[in-house]
């Protein structure tokens, strides 16, 4: 069974007591804005179609891109088919930290589907925006949903790479040890701190201390 598309029934136990709420809001959204929402509501559980299981880390994000044709449902991913031209500022900044930090070639897209297959799980701590407005539908109450999808993770002592405060504060609230803590990729904290702070690298020295295999970071 799953919920709004891409959804891994394994998560339902968590989502259900939501349930309800989600389908209100999200036709609440549609009815009384001329602009819609981001990312389209197939798309917005995709980072769960990952089994709950099968998760071995956490990239903790703000809220889904704003400009259209960029938010998938994964945290800080983009579509396969947009060129790597057009791709965000962010994930520019990721791409060569990702390059100094595990010495890996660019990618060739933005779509970050390979690491979710590799067990990341790819979650903002709100899960809509109004195209245009970044932080638009802060406390609108995806908070609480995305509280709920972490606590079901939290015995689990995965390391988690928070960007931006608004992230590591949530994870530290939510009882997370490992956390990776960074200023925000985006270009005007990216300097601050993000460059230089390894995150990838540091996941799998965390997960080697843990016993578990590494994870492969690397994408095509």
């Amino acid at each position: 069974m799953t919920l709004l598309g891409g959804f891994d029934s394994s998560w339902n136990e968590i989502i259900d007591p939501h349930r309800q709420w989600i389908t209100d809001l999200l036709d609440k959204l549609e009815d009384s804005s001329d602009v819609g929402y981001l990312p389209s509501r197939e798309l917005i559980f995709k980072a769960l179609s990952v089994a709950r299981n099968d998760v071995r880390a956490i990239i903790l994000g703000q809220d889904p891109y704003h400009t259209k044709g960029m938010a998938e449902g994964l945290a800080f991913s983009v579509p396969r088919s947009l060129p790597m031209n057009k791709i965000p500022a962010s994930l520019k900044n990721i791409f060569t930290e990702y390059q100094k930090d595990l010495g890996f070639t660019a990618p060739t897209t933005g779509h970050l589907g390979q690491w979710v297959d590799n067990g990341v799980l790819l979650l903002n701590g709100i899960l809509t925006v109004a195209p245009g407005s970044p932080l638009s539908h802060k406390g609108k109450g995806w908070e609480r949903v995305t509280d709920s999808i972490l606590e079901s993770l939290i015995d689990r002592k995965l390391p988690v790479i928070a960007w931006g405060k608004p992230a590591e504060q949530k994870a530290v609230r939510i009882g997370f040890k490992a956390v990776l803590a960074s200023p925000h990729p985006s270009p005007l904290s990216a300097y601050r701190g993000f460059f230089g702070s390894q995150p990838f690298s540091r996941v799998n020295e965390i997960l080697a201390m843990n016993g578990q295999a590494p994870i492969d970071w690397k994408l095509s």
